[in-house]
């Protein structure tokens, strides 16, 4: 279904780089039918032509007709300009997806042309290595087939959860930042091993595959984590002392803090686009002088 689409990449920073990556590898859709174009950044654009064989441009260069899908790539605050530049060079069965954080479809559909179709995405930088946690939901005017092939499109970088709108911005608190938290925490289990005389490079591995093992554990089993932690905490033992130890510390509530936070800056961000397209959509006689 996806051997003959064609997929424009706004945008060539490492969110673009990670899915890039992950397609080039699967081989869903030809090389030389993925476009990749950045605002400034030419070094960038001949670099990710010759690693992954992509075809890189200049925006004005895209061949605008002929791309089934745009990828929405850049930081959120130039979503705007990137969705107001694409809305008379396209068509609304052409379908516009965002990867950005806060960015709705609601605001998609407010900057293009009345029926475009439109996705909201949120991938995550497992997306490199075919592992990420993909949520997908559309806007009102989208068509099954594209849903189905937007689906398989990112299918092929993990697992993709068709998801409510209203639901996408806890969704970013947990899988679109979460791999951060991850590493934050592997930081510090590490730190504890090195600073006990172990050495680097192994404690980073045991501590990858600890990891590694109890999300195996997760996905094979059919419980709860909560279930699981019982079953490997003995009383009295090791594990038990150090579940209490987080519990003085509020580890717990610190996870939970760093998602909720994490969701409200996505809120935050949609509505920052929103206040800014409000602004900026002032009537031009109105400019100057005060509006009643």
């Amino acid at each position: 279904m996806l051997k003959d689409k064609t997929v424009a990449f706004l945008g060539a920073g490492s969110m673009a780089e990670s899915m890039i990556s992950g397609i080039v590898q699967m081989g869903s859709i030809p090389s030389e039918r993925i476009y990749v174009t950045n605002r400034r950044n030419q070094l960038r654009l001949k670099e990710m032509n010759h690693v992954y064989g992509v075809q890189a441009v200049h925006q004005d260069a895209l061949p605008y007709e002929e791309i089934d899908f745009f990828i929405l790539a850049m930081k959120p605050q130039g979503a705007a300009d990137a969705l107001d530049a694409l809305k008379d060079k396209i068509k609304v069965d052409q379908v516009v997806i965002s990867v950005l954080a806060g960015i709705s479809t609601e605001f998609m559909e407010s900057h293009l042309q009345l029926g475009q179709q439109v996705v909201r995405l949120m991938p995550n930088t497992s997306s490199m290595i075919q592992e990420s946690a993909t949520a997908l939901c559309p806007g009102r005017h989208t068509a099954m087939d594209n849903m189905i092939a937007v689906k398989e499109l990112f299918g092929c970088l993990g697992k993709v959860f068709l998801i409510e709108e209203e639901q996408m911005d806890i969704f970013t608190g947990i899988a679109g930042s979460g791999p951060a938290y991850f590493y934050y925490l592997m930081e510090h289990m590490e730190y504890a091993g090195v600073k006990k005389g172990m050495d680097e490079a192994i404690v980073r591995e045991i501590v990858a595959q600890t990891i590694l093992g109890a999300a195996k554990m997760i996905m094979v089993n059919d419980e709860a984590p909560a279930s699981l932690r019982e079953k490997v905490t003995s009383p009295n033992g090791t594990t038990a002392s150090g579940l209490e130890a987080l519990r003085k510390n509020n580890g717990g509530r610190a996870i939970s803090q760093a998602i909720h936070h994490a969701a409200k800056r996505s809120k935050e961000l949609n509505e920052e686009m929103s206040v800014a397209y409000r602004k900026s959509a002032i009537p031009r006689e109105y400019c100057g002088t005060s509006v009643p």
